[in-house]
């Protein structure tokens, strides 16, 4: 599991600028544009909300944990429903932007969650919180095998039977190099470079290796009702993002100043803002097929 630490900073880092360009429950994960890019970032979204809310049969009443919510997106979709909404996080930047926006939110390993912590749920969501469940030193197969079990063993203790779980999830892809050929000090723009930057960006995690491998992990508890890619739809939601990012307001671009020392004296720093004011290596990543993007809905058998 990555750290609390390398949650913070990893979200930390981008809290006030991503809330200030995407908005108070912006939505730090793929958009669902199914190849009508026509839509706008925040349509986009909003249909992966309504899918979600359709496929997992929630209703009015419902009780459903969104596992590592971020600054509550869909627990604002799920508020505007009148569903009870309970969300998960380890970042305490994203769960103090949620309660001021009045969801219900913690700051927890949501792996540690059983039914007598919240009780039981009818459905249960995760948007790209799987991603850091595996740390780099747990990255061997067998290692990576456990850790996955582990969590959707969790999952199915809190939810009854035929109940619905919804996974949003990056991947490793086709084109992906080896663990000891990502380095920082390797040629700009090459593979092993934007992989290192990834890291940079996001310490700590490691990815499942394919779509497989994820199926393989859910079987013993879970049946597979649906699976797509989203490795496009991921591209255009970074572009979306760095659209905005880059839209000019008095408060942010005062926000991009006072962290101007920073970026010029600290080369570390100038890697992590990367993401948001210079090159964009996941987006470099999906379009290279080094990463691959899923989401899928399960049901307890």
């Amino acid at each position: 599991m990555t750290k609390k630490k390398d949650i913070e900073y990893s979200y930390g880092l981008i809290d006030k600028i991503f809330r200030l360009s995407i908005g108070e429950t912006g939505d730090l994960s793929c958009a669902l544009y199914n190849g009508d890019f026509s839509l706008s970032l925040e349509q986009a979204q909003r249909r992966k909300h309504e899918f979600i809310y359709d496929y997992l049969s929630i209703e009015e009443g419902s009780r459903v944990l969104d596992m590592g919510c971020g600054w509550g997106p869909f627990l604002n979709f799920l508020k505007e429903k009148n569903v009870k909404g309970v969300g998960v996080t380890l970042s305490d930047k994203q769960m103090e932007s949620c309660k001021k926006n009045g969801f219900e939110v913690y700051v927890m390993d949501c792996k540690t969650i059983k039914p007598e912590t919240f009780g039981l749920f009818d459905a249960m969501v995760s948007l790209g919180a799987f991603e850091h469940f595996c740390s780099v030193n747990e990255r061997d197969p067998e290692n990576q095998k456990r850790v996955y079990n582990d969590f959707f063993k969790t999952v199915y203790n809190l939810l009854p039977a035929g109940g619905r779980f919804y996974l949003q999830t990056m991947t490793f892809n086709k084109n992906m190099i080896d663990y000891e050929d990502i380095d920082i000090h390797a040629e700009k723009k090459s593979d092993a470079h934007i992989l290192a930057l990834v890291q940079r960006q996001f310490p700590g995690a490691w990815l499942p290796v394919d779509d497989d491998q994820i199926i393989e992990s859910v079987k013993p508890y879970f049946k597979l009702l649906y699976k797509s890619n989203g490795r496009l739809d991921y591209i255009e939601t970074i572009s979306q993002w760095r659209k905005r990012y880059m839209r000019f307001t008095f408060r942010k671009y005062a926000l991009f100043l006072s962290l101007l020392y920073s970026y010029l004296s600290n080369r570390e720093f100038r890697q992590r803002l990367g993401k948001i004011i210079g090159i964009s290596p996941h987006q470099a990543c999906f379009e290279r097929e080094l990463l691959n993007h899923f989401r899928f809905v399960f049901e307890k058998e």
